[in-house]
């Protein structure tokens, strides 16, 4: 069973090379790449509304008395912590796998777990399933969720390496980049609506209809190699073996400090993204619909934000990611201090949201990815990938814990009214936001790899 599970996922052997005219050869190759592109990125961008489906739903749950903030964190960070295991280990083996068997396994996880957590919702509602049960049983399925989601980043990613030379990358990963917006205003807008006008357990089910969308899309769509669609081999690398290319890359100083880099933009990303709606609703008085849009509309600016980031690389900075890294960093920290030192105007927290979302959305183009696979072999981009993923997921998990019991710590009942102070909190998301891009000036002067 073990070997058939290996060969059902191992990277497709070479096909026979197509006999084709020159012209019709480029035709082909070319629908193949933007084939396999759309897939990577709707696919990739319907994974993230699998994962982020808990950061509508946690002041419902709250307000219904099932779970607190602490408890929230933990659950989210279980997660996290899952993914960044998965990541490091499923990004490995990607490099050896058929990538789009890989990605469709991955959203059929995370489809299940939030069909199941939407069904338990009604159970815990209804007085059918313990508070205690349910925490614990949320726990465990968002850590399945986490494992899952792990499987369904470095396919796409590798993808891009794969099917396009390295004068493109740059490009076409900025393009994938929005995909992590793409997903999160389809989150925070869709599944925020459904939550606000039917229930938070409906949320979940929203959620997965959106997965079995993506895992079609992925199916359909995702070629494995341009080698086993009978096309000639993109782009030139200079190793031979994989495995002496992952080591490369695991050796690599440069990319660590890229993946730390990552961790602390990690930090202030998933603190917006986890706890931005909720902080939206008990520090300035916003209702769910509205907090889920001006979030959602950070979602939207990261979509912009990430496509523009590689583009500029390539074409205004020769292929140099330092330089445009440095800028969106610097722009992250001043909006996020704007958006948590600021009233509770809307237009204010608006404008600071999509400075913030415009940021994240180049930082994810650049730390959370384009230079860590920039400075490894191109046979061990998985590997890269998994390096940033298991730091900056590891960094993400630690922030919803420590958010989560900030929350709680500076929260008090007077009269039977809730009062919150934010300030730790803030004090702890700006500072990660402003060494993230410090740390980055350490790679300042690093080269691409092949």
């Amino acid at each position: 069973m073990l070997t058939s599970l290996k060969s059902y996922y191992q990277k497709l052997p070479p096909a026979p090379q197509l006999q084709l005219p020159e012209e019709e050869l480029r035709r082909k190759t070319r629908r193949l790449q933007l084939e396999t592109f759309f897939a990577a990125v709707v696919g990739h961008s319907l994974y993230y509304v699998c994962r982020t489906t808990l950061n509508v739903v946690k002041t419902p749950i709250v307000d219904a008395n099932l779970l607190n903030d602490a408890q929230l964190g933990i659950v989210g960070s279980a997660m996290l912590f899952a993914y960044a295991a998965g990541k490091f280990i499923n990004s490995f083996i990607t490099d050896y796998s058929n990538i789009k068997r890989f990605m469709a396994t991955g959203l059929v996880l995370s489809v299940i777990a939030n069909v199941i957590v939407g069904a338990l919702g009604f159970s815990v509602s209804g007085a059918g399933l313990g508070v205690s049960a349910f925490f614990l049983t949320f726990t465990v399925l968002w850590v399945m969720n986490g494992w899952g989601q792990s499987m369904g980043t470095a396919p796409p990613i590798v993808s891009l390496s794969r099917w396009f030379s390295q004068k493109e990358r740059g490009t076409f990963y900025g393009f994938f980049s929005a995909g992590h917006g793409i997903g999160e205003f389809l989150s925070f807008i869709i599944i925020g609506s459904v939550v606000g006008y039917i229930g938070w357990q409906q949320g979940f089910f929203a959620a997965a209809l959106c997965g079995v969308i993506g895992i079609f899309v992925i199916v359909k769509y995702l070629h494995d190699s341009p080698e086993s669609m009978g096309l000639p081999p993109i782009g030139v690398t200079k190793q031979k073996s994989v495995k002496a290319a992952q080591k490369m890359a695991l050796t690599n100083r440069n990319v660590w400090f890229v993946a730390i880099a990552s961790g602390l933009m990690y930090v202030s990303r998933y603190a917006i993204n986890g706890w931005g709606v909720r902080y939206l609703e008990i520090v300035k008085g916003y209702e769910l619909q509205e907090a889920t849009w001006v979030i959602g509309l950070n979602a939207m600016a990261v979509i912009f934000g990430a496509m523009s980031a590689g583009w500029l690389s390539d074409r205004l900075f020769a292929g140099r990611r330092n330089v445009p890294a440095l800028m969106f960093g610097v722009l992250n920290t001043i909006a996020l201090a704007c958006f948590l030192t600021s009233g509770d105007a809307l237009w204010i927290n608006i404008v600071a949201m999509l400075i913030f979302g415009l940021s994240i959305g180049g930082l994810i183009c650049f730390l959370g990815g384009l230079m860590a696979i920039d400075y490894a072999p191109r046979m061990a981009s998985g590997a890269a990938v998994g390096m940033v993923g298991l730091v900056s997921y590891i960094f993400a998990g630690v922030q919803d814990v420590i958010t989560g019991r900030l929350i709680e710590a500076h929260h008090t009942v007077v009269d039977g009214v809730d009062y919150y102070n934010f300030h730790a909190v803030s004090i702890f998301w700006i500072s990660a936001s402003a060494l993230s891009f410090l740390v980055a000036l350490l790679v300042w002067k690093a080269k691409p790899s092949d």
